[in-house]
């Protein structure tokens, strides 16, 4: 494999949330976070914990943006939180101006990347998700551009 990996398993929600929480404090304006995973397999559990470790406020309540696309968060750095499971074509996302957000200024978390691969930026961590069973699950962080193995080393430094 290209780049660099690491795999988690988590036995619960709070530990979902956890390690969320431990890579959102490592990440930095323009980061981009590519989520894949099936329902109920743990992406909106991570992006709650990644808002904290951004220090998204506690009173704010991180929701699946299903309906609305992308819901944003105050934080050190904006939170944007992606849903695209309910886009039909890549045009959809493209005429929706979707991808201006991995240019702003902040952290751009999508679920069901994996949907269009090609129209996410090069430098972004992809984060795996795999139901074991009813509360374990296979977590798995790759990348292969400098950004995306820097944002790995200083989270794998931070689970330590």
């Amino acid at each position: 494999m290209k780049g660099k990996y690491l795999k988690y398993h988590t036995l619960s929600d709070q530990e979902t949330i956890n390690l969320g929480r431990k890579l959102g404090s490592v990440l930095e304006e323009g980061d981009v976070i590519a989520m894949a995973g099936e329902l109920g397999s743990g992406k909106t559990w991570f992006t709650k914990g990644v808002g904290s470790g951004l220090g998204v406020p506690e009173e704010s309540i991180i929701t699946s943006p299903s309906f609305a696309l992308v819901n944003e968060y105050k934080a050190r750095c904006p939170l944007l939180h992606m849903d695209i499971y309910r886009l039909e074509e890549v045009s959809d996302f493209l005429s929706a101006g979707l991808d201006e957000y991995f240019y702003g200024n902040g952290v751009v978390v999508v679920e069901w990347a994996d949907r269009w691969p090609s129209i996410l930026p090069e430098w972004r961590l992809e984060v795996k998700f795999e139901i074991i069973d009813d509360q374990t699950r296979a977590i798995t962080f790759s990348g292969d551009h400098p950004r995306a193995m820097e944002i790995l080393k200083n989270f794998e430094s931070q689970s330590s």
